[in-house]
């Protein structure tokens, strides 16, 4: 990718390396610039072996240079930029994934939130309808009660009228006796009982 989007950086590398040799042979410490020195025998140029030597080493660097510019590095610049696209596109999936995560959690909040509320309400009617149905109860019990209190007094009054009335015979038969033995007469027994009923209603009163 480097190589192919900077042709420019390429071309002057190129240049750099030709020009490499040129460099040497014109530097300083070349013998053949040099004035009457000897110089050092690796850098003498004047031998042919030195020469040959400099120009195969130029030679195998620009077919290094080649195979690496057209080959290898195309290559690494293609598995950089798939590696680079790879990546781009996970994390394009992870904010995705995230955006759907933090959806669904408030599709969740919203939901509880609801049932939260929906709980309450169903709460607050079951009480409501507990207390109607308790005061109902309450109200046919009392009602109950109260039927049946004045079933009692209804009763206990009708008692008391024949337990009245079996005590007014039971009263004039024991005022006849006892009249009987002490006076030695026979009172009239429709005056005896209407002396009887008047004393037993000055009781009650």
């Amino acid at each position: 990718m480097f190589l192919r989007t900077n042709p420019m950086r390429i071309k002057a590398m190129r240049k750099l390396l030709w020009a490499a040799p040129v460099f040497w042979v014109l530097s300083p410490a070349s013998p053949a610039l040099a004035e009457g020195g000897e110089g050092m025998p690796q850098i003498a140029f004047g031998n042919p072996l030195t020469t040959s030597q400099v120009v195969w080493l130029a030679v195998i660097f620009a077919v290094f240079y080649v195979v690496l510019a057209r080959g290898a590095l195309p290559r690494v610049a293609e598995v950089l930029a798939e590696r680079a696209k790879i990546i781009k596109n996970d994390l394009e999936a992870a904010q995705a994934a995230k955006a759907e995560a933090d959806k669904a959690v408030a599709e969740v909040e919203v939901a509880i939130r609801r049932a939260h509320a929906e709980a309450q309400a169903r709460v607050a009617e079951a009480v409501a309808q507990a207390k109607a149905a308790a005061e109902a109860e309450i109200r046919a019990l009392n009602a109950r009660l109260e039927q049946e209190l004045k079933s009692a007094e209804e009763r206990i009054a009708a008692a008391r009228r024949a337990a009245m009335a079996a005590l007014r015979d039971v009263a004039v038969e024991v005022a006849n006796e006892m009249v009987a033995r002490l006076t030695g007469l026979s009172p009239v027994r429709p005056a005896l009982e209407q002396a009887v009923v008047s004393a037993l209603a000055k009781r009650e009163t």
